[in-house]
């Protein structure tokens, strides 16, 4: 079948779709490559990867275009849902002919109540579906695919759950689809280069960490890598397409998870002579970081999340505080930078939780920061407990644009307080002379730096005064 993989404009510049872990729209316009349905475009003859929000095509354009197609695979997210089956249903009535999946967290959680929100759904691929569409796309029956759900004779039937890919070296190079469907100056990411790519080295994450979205729903959690050989192909391939990137972003759940395995890539890394940042807990130690540096390692995503030790432990970090400050002084000693993620709303939040955090964040002096509100995503453990103790408000997760709003309220910690405190960790993190002088310096030498930085501080102080809109309504209220 003629396939279209479609990352939906579920919301305008909406980043919370395929590949996103933490699906939201960012307070900064950012973008992530779909990873996901690059293998699946890589198998099937006639595919074409449609990534919406980085492109700039609008829902009309979107519907248009699923004219000329046999298959439309939609990545879904749970914010973009209702937006999403509104889409699908508009899809199908421009193209009666069109069949449609969809795919993602939440249909792999709910795939029953996902098949009840249109008719227009055929099926739902649960979990790793790379091979589920594939094999619907060369024509095999439903009632033969592992990991779908779908409508048979008014009734809903889900077949065996699909077995968890082992051999990732099998798969195609996503990057050979980036060159054939995408324009990779579209994505842009703050504190990566720009412009940069997307690979994953590996799939699923063994950490427990009870709100992280994919370990939970799509990729689970037991560990699964590419042979060294294999990325070092892909990496040199990505070089040989696209000359002018400047930096590849290896976007597994955890990049620095198995030091041997991290060590025997870095060799393979090292003679390729490329720019490379990646993911990593602060578990990695100072030999393994050291070979990652040579290697040309320049930057880590590090979720430190809170400084509260009792919060690392609700939410089953596996990790402490003070491994974080380790953490972060072999890094400085090194000279990779990190850009680090802290939440603020997770399970035994306090005003007093947050302030620790905040001052912890300030110890720590990453490079950049980011700070989210804890949203509990359908399959975590995390949505399970606030269940279990009522902690869940009749409120929507995002505002009418994507961007986060708590929908969640602990004992002496309101939705207002959460949103307020966002700001403030924002203020004390960044409004710190040392931090002022490292952003004017790096302006001061660039002129792309410069002219970035000031569409980032417009963007982040448009979505500031939204939240301070949101607090005052609230307290009023």
């Amino acid at each position: 079948m003629k396939t279209l993989l479609l990352n939906p404009p579920s919301f305008p510049k909406f980043d919370g779709g395929a590949s996103s872990r933490w699906p939201a729209t960012r307070e900064i316009t950012s973008f992530w490559y779909p990873i996901w349905l690059t293998y699946p475009a890589g198998m099937i003859k006639e595919s074409r990867v449609l990534d919406a929000p980085a492109h700039g095509v609008t829902p009309e354009e979107t519907v248009k275009i699923c004219k000329d197609y046999e298959l439309a695979v939609v990545f879904t997210s749970t914010p973009g849902f209702k937006n999403e089956i509104r889409l699908v249903e508009e899809m199908k009535a421009a193209n009666p002919s069109l069949r449609i999946g969809l795919v993602g967290p939440p249909v792999t959680v709910e795939p029953e109540e996902s098949l009840k929100a249109s008719q227009a759904i055929a099926f739902v691929a649960r979990k790793e579906f790379d091979y589920s569409v594939t094999e619907f796309a060369a024509g095999k029956p439903l009632n033969e695919i592992a990991g779908i759900s779908y409508r048979s004779n008014g009734s809903i039937c889900h077949n065996p759950d699909r077995p968890s890919i082992q051999n990732l070296d099998a798969l195609p190079f996503a990057v050979d689809i980036y060159k054939r469907d995408l324009d990779v100056t579209r994505y842009n990411v703050p504190f990566l280069l720009h412009p940069y790519i997307a690979l994953y080295t590996s799939r699923g994450c063994p950490a427990l960490c009870t709100f992280c979205l994919w370990p939970q729903t799509i990729s689970g959690h037991p560990w699964r890598v590419r042979s060294s050989e294999n990325v070092a192909a892909e990496v040199m391939r990505a070089k040989e397409l696209f000359p002018n990137i400047k930096e590849i972003f290896f976007d597994d759940d955890t990049f620095a998870w198995g030091k041997n395995r991290v060590l025997e890539l870095c060799q393979k890394l090292k003679p390729l002579k490329f720019t490379w940042s990646c993911t990593s807990r602060v578990h990695t130690d100072y030999e393994t970081l050291k070979a990652m540096k040579e290697a040309g390692c320049r930057l880590l995503i590090v979720g430190f999340e809170s400084g509260d030790p009792a919060i690392l432990k609700n939410i089953k970090k596996g990790a402490t505080a003070e491994q974080g400050i380790e953490f972060m002084k072999n890094c400085k000693n090194l000279g990779i930078l990190v850009h680090g993620d802290f939440i603020i709303g997770l399970p035994g939040e306090t005003p007093e939780s947050i302030e620790r955090s905040i001052r912890y964040a300030e110890q720590l002096d990453c490079e950049t920061i980011q700070v989210s509100i804890a949203h509990p995503y359908p399959g975590t453990e995390f949505d399970t407990y606030l269940k279990k103790h009522n902690y869940y408000t009749n409120d929507a997760m995002t505002d009418e644009s994507g961007h986060q709003l708590p929908n969640i309220e602990y004992p002496g910690l309101s939705r207002r307080e959460i949103v307020q405190a966002v700001d403030r960790f924002y203020d004390r993190y960044y409004f710190r002379p040392r931090i002022v002088f490292r952003i004017v310096r790096r302006a001061f030498f660039s002129r792309n730096e410069r002219r970035r930085l000031y569409h980032e501080a417009r963007e982040f102080l448009q979505l500031r005064a939204r939240r301070r809109q949101f607090a005052r309504v609230r307290a009023a209220s």
